[in-house]
């Protein structure tokens, strides 16, 4: 059988500080002969189809630090939104074929069919080092002039007090049908992704609402439970979802996944900072303070809650790698909440106890009365 041969498309990567890096286009070509965003870097083996559908990427370049992307395709089952929200994607080596039973397509033809551009052939290694060392910043990347690339770069703001939830919720209020439990739960959809809502169906019917839903429509629909989803970008913009969740505390139980995380402990009077370059990764190891025990976590965030910066919570979860708090309980009020992925998509599957820690708090809040 013959094969269409590739012509590669020359291309460049350039960061806002000025470093240069040479590749080739691959997936969707831009309208503008470029795209821009901030530049990060994930440590995933495998799991690109989730990392690159996760809502939590808007606004970003993911450089995938495995050297070969692409190798198995992608198929219908592994997408973690309906649509990939991220600015492009950066690999060392793309696979030209791929082979798994599940697959449908390419890498490379999903890209161009969903329209994000990406460029291989990137020393990665030297690009991930470069952003340990000066942390995450904006980049773009395309086949235009060098010159037009680096005043891209310089003129992308990166994801700083931006709200970049807005880009990601959805519009409408949607349900999803319990798949075991009784319980009735409120997501707050501010990027949030397949794999948590499949792992909160267990618990009983999923109502999801927009980023915005006051918190009086959400109490009127008296759920058992209300979750605080994983998003993009800084939680500083978001000051109209603090206000609801400030009048939900106490009325109903709180389980927060990382945006959600940092929402809550800020509406308790958290402060929050920036990661010299975040946590990007199925492999970052965190201790269960309470049980002593070290989680293999799933992360994706460049945000953090700022320890000592809270009072009337216990922190319950820190990240080893380098000592950030990864989780809150609330003493005040059921609410509790963790920085890193325990529905894990992709990643390890250690933390899915969690979901059933906030079962408990479900049960123990109904029997009580108080909420």
């Amino acid at each position: 059988m013959n094969r269409e041969k590739v012509v590669p498309v020359e291309a460049h990567l350039v960061l806002a500080d000025g470093t240069i890096f040479e590749g080739e286009m691959i997936g969707a070509t831009p309208e503008e002969g470029f795209v821009s965003g901030e530049v990060v870097f994930n440590t995933v083996l495998s799991g690109y189809q989730e990392v690159i559908t996760d809502p939590s990427y808007a606004g970003q370049i993911i450089t995938f630090t495995y050297p070969h992307i692409g190798n198995y395709g992608v198929n219908d089952e592994d997408n973690e939104s309906s649509q990939p929200f991220c600015r492009g994607v950066i690999v060392r080596e793309l696979s030209r074929r791929h082979s798994n039973w599940r697959a449908i397509q390419s890498l490379d033809e999903m890209l161009a069919s969903r329209g994000i551009s990406g460029i291989s052939g990137i020393d990665t290694r030297r690009l991930t080092r470069h952003i340990r060392d000066l942390g995450a910043m904006p980049g773009a990347f395309g086949s235009v002039d060098v010159e037009d690339l680096k005043i891209a770069a310089t003129k992308e703001p990166g994801t700083d007090n931006i709200d970049l939830v807005k880009t990601v919720t959805c519009s409408e209020t949607y349900r999803v049908p319990s798949t075991g439990g009784k319980r009735k739960i409120v997501a707050y959809d501010f990027g949030i992704k397949t794999t948590i809502l499949e792992n909160l169906s267990k618990l009983g019917d999923i109502t999801v609402v927009p980023a915005n839903t006051e918190a009086e429509v959400v109490l009127g629909m008296e759920p058992d439970g209300v979750f605080l989803s994983n998003g993009p970008g800084d939680p500083k913009p978001l000051g109209y979802v603090r206000e609801n969740i400030e009048q939900l505390l106490g009325q109903v139980p709180i389980f927060g996944i990382c945006l959600g995380h940092q929402l809550l402990a800020e509406t308790l009077g958290a402060e929050i900072f920036k990661l010299p370059f975040g946590h990007h990764g199925g492999n970052h190891p965190v201790r269960n303070l309470k049980t002593g025990n070290v989680e293999i976590t799933s992360q994706n965030h460049n945000y953090c809650v700022a320890e000592g910066s809270i009072e009337d919570v216990e922190i319950t979860h820190i990240n080893l790698n380098d000592g950030t708090v990864a989780g809150i309980n609330c003493l005040r009020f059921p609410a509790f909440s963790v920085q890193y992925h325990p529905e894990a998509g992709p990643g390890p599957h250690d933390s899915r106890y969690l979901f059933e820690k906030f079962e408990r708090l479900l049960e123990e809040s109904n029997k009580q009365g108080d909420v």
